[in-house]
């Protein structure tokens, strides 16, 4: 699915003059991302600082960054893009980018440069995974645990989550092939490195869902990453996977009797795509709020609120401690050395190429 020649004509260098000469920026924005912690991270470390330095404008969240590869490719399908500014992860930016619906931006021409000089390609180096998405924060995919039920013996590993015997009760998985198709082959036995040649046969599928498969029965299907620490809360589940901010809200802002299983936690990046195909006067102020929203400092700004590393080297040296609980936030990151001795890295351009066939898979084994 490609955009018209029309809405392709709108280049990296023209969003930058776009920028640069709009006599006019629009005074209202959305912005889509996540709900939950993070949004609300989003929201105090840069929107409300951003809406105090531009009081004539306004802008509101849309939580549908789950939906947004589908919900663009309609958009542009109807021809109306009503979204400003899309939170997305890594493989749905490629993909989105890929399919044109994203916008190629010149980095170093519309980003802030680092407090430290650098430029911003060199701040955020190998995290730029194309010429469409802006990262933010570094993140993890990873399992809490109810403390209380678990018995003397901790879960040390993500195989643990297989192990029905020592660990009877529910899980919450998320309701998608990505991650707990990685997690049940590296638990049968496949080596990290090798896990996306096998998953790339069919045969490797099967393998991978036939592990599901021992214990789907004990499996609650997660698609907001709320769920499953108000089930872990609630004590619905023993353990359960999602986002490793939403589990350290949990833990550290709510005092819930939860631990985190941090063996193969799943790395990833979030950040910001703008949808192709915006009038001027919006793409101008997108573009200026995009710059602010990235900066070094507000980078390092949203660890304040929660436990993702920021993206830009240079932010880093600026985390502090959390700014209501005044706790030491470092030890809380998905990349802190004691928590990432053993991660899963993703393969983007792998999901960005199987992606919607694994769902439609996924899918049909889910509804067996």
């Amino acid at each position: 699915m490609k955009l018209s020649t029309t809405l392709l004509a709108t280049s990296a260098l023209t969003a930058a003059a776009v920028a640069a000469h709009a006599q006019d920026m629009a005074d209202d924005m959305t912005l889509v991302s996540w709900g939950g912690a993070y949004q609300e991270s989003q929201n105090k470390a840069y929107l409300q600082p951003y809406l105090e330095e531009h009081p004539e404008v306004s802008a509101s969240w849309d939580e549908s960054s789950a939906e947004a590869v589908a919900k663009l490719r309609a958009m542009n399908e109807a021809g109306n893009i009503t979204w400003d500014l899309v939170d997305v992860v890594a493989s749905d930016a490629l993909r989105l980018c890929d399919e044109g619906l994203a916008m190629e931006l010149d980095f170093n021409e519309v980003l802030a440069e680092g407090d430290d000089g650098s430029t911003p390609e060199e701040d955020f180096g190998d995290l730029l995974i194309n010429d469409c998405f802006v990262p933010q924060i570094v993140y993890s995919t990873t399992f809490g645990y109810r403390t209380d039920m678990v018995g003397d013996t901790p879960p040390s590993s993500v195989c643990d989550v297989f192990d029905l015997e020592t660990y009877p009760g529910k899980r919450a998985l998320q309701k998608r092939p990505i991650d707990n198709m990685e997690w049940a082959l590296y638990c049968d036995g496949v080596e990290k490195d090798e896990i996306y040649d096998v998953l790339g046969t069919d045969e490797g599928v099967d393998r991978a869902l036939a592990k599901l498969d021992t214990i789907k029965d004990q499996v609650v299907w997660w698609t907001a990453g709320a769920e499953t620490p108000q089930l872990l809360a609630d004590g619905e589940v023993v353990m359960g996977s999602t986002f490793n901010g939403r589990l350290f809200s949990a833990i550290a802002e709510q005092d819930q009797p939860i631990d985190m299983l941090w063996d193969m936690q799943s790395f990833d990046l979030d950040g910001w795509i703008i949808p192709e195909g915006l009038p001027e006067d919006r793409l101008a102020r997108v573009l200026d709020f995009l710059k602010f929203a990235t900066d070094t400092q507000r980078l390092a700004d949203q660890a304040k609120y929660i436990s993702y590393g920021p993206a830009r080297n240079s932010s880093a040296p600026l985390v502090g401690q959390h700014a209501e609980l005044g706790i030491d936030m470092a030890p809380h990151m998905p990349t802190d050395p004691a928590n990432a001795t053993n991660v899963h890295l993703y393969d983007y351009e792998w999901w960005a190429d199987n992606r919607d066939d694994l769902d439609a898979k996924f899918q049909s084994w889910l509804a067996q």
